[in-house]
């Protein structure tokens, strides 16, 4: 294969806590405090079951409430909430000297809210990293992701063999494969096993781990 050249990221789950931003919205907003006033972080994923096809929490998947839910969330300041994880701006930075093009790629209900909380949270390496949104679909089955990587590739004039994806989603690893871009999973807490027809792609847990990857040459 062709050296990694180019890095496109997912944001929730890779580069930004999404999980503290659920776990703030459930016990702080006014109404659903008093329900989950005394949740614990760790289960987290009691109140929000983890659909296989997705791989991580998701508001949607509340049994009863889900689509509500997720409204409510993207229409409050807990939407804002979502810190980066540590050394999330010094490994962009590093990556960056070491000659690596890096993109944002998110879907998102609302393309230029999403572009304009990423453009504050994502401050100190905007010289470099290039903002993409997309405006997602039907939740889990659309091809929201995979049309939006098609299109930067073009645009940016990438080659997929040098590229790579970043992303915790499940579904959203397909969407990579079919446009012919190296997937990695990152695992954030509560994501799931890989299917066993994805057990090729290289995991991580960190962003030290994903530096060694690229460093060490180990991307299938």
């Amino acid at each position: 294969m062709s050296e990694i050249k180019n890095i496109f990221w997912d944001v929730d789950g890779v580069l930004a806590d999404l999980n503290l931003a659920y776990y703030t919205f459930l016990t702080k907003h006014p109404k659903y405090c008093d329900q989950y006033k005394d949740l614990k972080f760790e289960d987290l994923d009691k109140v929000l079951p983890i659909n296989p096809q997705y791989g991580s929490l998701e508001l949607k998947t509340h049994p009863t409430k889900g689509t509500e839910m997720d409204y409510d969330f993207c229409h409050s300041e807990f939407f804002e909430k979502r810190p980066l994880y540590p050394e999330v701006i010094d490994t962009l930075k590093e990556l960056n000297t070491l000659g690596y093009k890096q993109f944002t790629l998110s879907a998102t209900f609302d393309v230029e809210k999403k572009k304009a909380l990423l453009s504050k949270v994502l401050a100190d390496v905007l010289d470099f990293l290039t903002i993409e949104c997309v405006q997602h679909g039907q939740y889990m089955h659309d091809s929201a992701k995979e049309e939006s990587l098609k299109n930067c590739l073009e645009k940016y004039n990438l080659n997929p063999d040098e590229t790579i994806l970043v992303d915790d989603r499940i579904y959203n690893l397909y969407a990579a494969i079919n446009v012919g871009v190296h997937p990695i999973r990152y695992r954030c807490p509560f994501t799931s096993d890989l299917p066993e027809d994805l057990k090729w792609i290289p995991e991580v847990k960190s962003m030290n781990e994903l530096k060694e990857l690229l460093l060490n040459d180990r991307i299938k």
